[in-house]
Parts: structure tokens; sequence; C-alpha cells
């Protein structure tokens, strides 16, 4: 999954950083590594999965969806159904664990369609911690109910309103903090973005789901999948996903960005299919800029997509050609939402309707015998009110 060069994906990664961050971020990584060998960290995480995220989360069989798209049977891989809501937990829950043997007192975290704000804050709450989140205020409008549901979680809850205020300002404001405050808070990223360890560490903590729906094909279908297929906007749930089967060349691996509106520059949030190398919030990956370096603006109907850069493990296997990428725009992504709540009785997250369009297109694509693999990441609840506005509008 990774190269022999700690903290690189290929070409990409690294750690881009004002001074001020590298002690913080080498602490972090050597506590990272001490932690990950100790058997007694992995238990309690392991436990705190199973008793309070209520982990593994189901693998379900979408015979109407599937029915709809034709060819392969399409499975669901339900982390819409951990606690939460949304895949973000596993994440936040490892990185709060971490943060107390570290002896931090403080969490921050950025967050776009508020589910990470959601995890970070439950999981502080769980274990006794201050929390403070940073959202953008057009996200913090899009997600009301997130915004809520982390102030009665304890959690101060910080809308910037700079720039797009979406999320790459929230991160920026997130980092601006960190800086500032390195001794005592532990900072939260919320994707497989940032500086290293972070890509290394959230994927690390995401590829439970990747683990377990390995093992539940191998049970249940008595092979692997011919696909799995995710949606990617930082890239932490399709990483999860994506890295247990790496190996398996056999398993066709497709991430999906935002498409938006459309290709025009600043109309979607796909910097896979449309950016280029570049250095965004502490690493090298793709990035959507201008040709003077400048951060594009971008677009989405899901605020958790509505980023312009990526992962930079992603960026490494788009370039070797390990996992493919597509792009779903909005009308598609919200058509998807509609058709899995009508068909299944599962109302999805908008970051997941875009991995569903992407599937049913994949799927009738696929002969009959086959079988593809949804992450669904995330529930739907929290994005009803903008569904019900986009489709008034």
């Amino acid at each position: 999954m990774t190269t022999a060069t700690p903290g690189r994906f290929g070409r990409f990664g690294g750690r881009y950083v004002p001074e001020t961050l590298v002690v913080a971020l080498e602490e972090l990584e050597a506590s990272w590594i001490e932690a990950s060998r100790d058997p007694a960290f992995q238990a309690e995480v392991d436990d705190c999965l199973r008793d309070f995220v209520g982990r593994p989360t189901a693998f379900t069989c979408a015979p109407r969806l599937s029915a709809r798209a034709g060819g392969a049977t399409i499975w669901l891989k339900r982390e819409d159904l951990a606690h939460t809501g949304a895949h973000k937990i596993n994440n936040t829950i490892g990185q709060v664990i971490l943060a107390k043997r570290m002896g931090k007192s403080r969490i921050i975290a950025e967050t776009g369609a508020g589910q990470h704000g959601v995890a970070t804050a439950t999981a502080c709450a769980r274990f006794g911690l201050a929390c403070e989140v940073y959202m953008g205020a057009e996200d913090a409008r899009r997600q009301s109910l997130n915004v809520f549901r982390m102030r009665l979680l304890g959690a101060t809850v910080h809308e910037v309103d700079t720039g797009s205020r979406t999320l790459k300002d929230a991160t920026n404001e997130a980092m601006r903090d960190w800086m500032g405050s390195v001794g005592e808070t532990h900072y939260i990223l919320g994707s497989v973005v940032g500086p290293h360890p972070f890509p290394t560490i959230v994927r690390e903590l995401q590829s439970v789901i990747g683990i377990e729906c390995r093992a539940q094909c191998l049970e249940t279908l008595g092979r692997l999948p011919d696909a799995v297929v995710a949606c990617v906007g930082g890239g932490s749930n399709a990483a999860g996903i994506f890295a247990p089967f790496v190996p398996d060349q056999d398993v066709r691996l497709v991430g999906v960005e935002a498409g938006g509106r459309g290709s025009t520059p600043g109309g979607h949030a796909a910097p896979l299919a449309f950016g280029s190398p570049g250095v965004l919030h502490g690493s090298l990956s793709y990035v959507l800029q201008d040709e003077e370096g400048q951060t594009a603006d971008v677009h989405s109907c899901s605020a958790g997509l509505d980023y312009p850069g990526v992962g930079p493990e992603h960026a490494h296997w788009k370039d070797t050609g390990r996992v493919e990428y597509r792009v779903v725009d909005d009308a598609d992504a919200l058509a998807a939402f509609q058709e899995l709540s009508r068909l299944e009785g599962i109302i999805p997250a908008l970051e997941t309707a875009h991995a569903i369009a992407a599937s049913i297109q994949l799927a009738a694509e696929l002969p009959a015998e086959a079988n593809l693999v949804l992450n669904c990441s995330g529930r739907g609840d929290k994005d009803v009110q903008e569904v019900m506005r986009l489709l008034e509008a």
C-alpha cells in the first residue's frame, strides 16, 4: 500500500507545514507507531468499536437496486448503521484513544457535512475530552441538524465565514488553531489528507471497513467481489474499504468524485479527474488549482465532497492504475439518493449517493453472475432538508 519512504505514496504525500507543526507531527508519528504495536491499544479500540460503535456493520444485498441496474448483484457495506450514522466514528474513536495516551486534554477537528464533527464530539463525550469543531458557514447552513448534534454532545462549533465558507476554509482555521495550541491539543483530521502521518493513521483506522467486508464476502459469497465502489472527497471511506483489497488484483476498485454542475472550473469537486499535482493542507496530491497555483473554487450538492483536494494515497492509486476514478454530477446523485430510498428502504447520505449512481452504471456493465460491493458510507438524515430544497428549486 505504501512505498519504502515514510509518509510517501509514490511521489505523493509528505509533510509541507510550518516549523511550528513539525515537532507536533513527529510526536504524533512516534506515538502512533508505539500505539499501533501495542496490543493493549488495539484491544481498547476494538472493544470500543464493538460495544460502542456497533461493529461489525452489516453486509446487505440490494436486490431491487440490482434489478434496476441489470447485470451484477449489488451488495451494501452498511457504514450507515455505525453509531452516529457514518464511517467517521471509526477514525475518531481511534484518534481520541491515541490522544489520551499522548496526554492531550483538548481535541479540535474540521468538518464539512458535519459527520466527522459529530463523530469527534461523540468520541470526546465518551472519553471526557474538550472538543472544538471548525465548520464552514455554508456547510453549517446545509447541515444545521449536525451543528445542533455537535453542540448537544458538548462541542463548541466555530462557523467559518471566510473564503468559500466550506470544508477547505474550515480546515485552514483548524490548522491555525493547532499551530497555536499544540502543547495541549490534538487535531483529529477527518480524512486521509493532510501532512504525514495523518493519511496513514486515518487509512489504518478506517481499514476496519475493508477487513470486515473482505471476510463477509468470503463468508457470504464464497469468493471476493468483482468490484468495490466508494465515493471520494478527501477519501477516507474509500481508502478504508479499498486498502485491504489492493493486493487482490482481480477486484476492481472504483472511486467516485463529485461532478457537481459540470467540468467548468468552480463547477465540480473532482481533483483526480480535473486537477493537477500541488500542495494543499500539508501534503502533495491532486488539487484543483489555477495556472498560478491558487486553489480553485469547488461545488457539490454534497457538503462532504466539497473539497478541492484528495488524499495522497488516492493520487498514487490513480497514477498506478490500481483504482479507477469516475465522476457523478449533482443530478445523477440526487436521482440515486431517491432510488436507494424507494427501492431498498435506505436513505443514504448525499456523499454515498454519488457512489450509488456509479454502482448502477457499473453493475449494468458487468455480467449477471458478478458481485459489486457499494460502501454505504453514511445515512441521509442530515441531507433530507437540503435534498428537499434542491428538488423544489
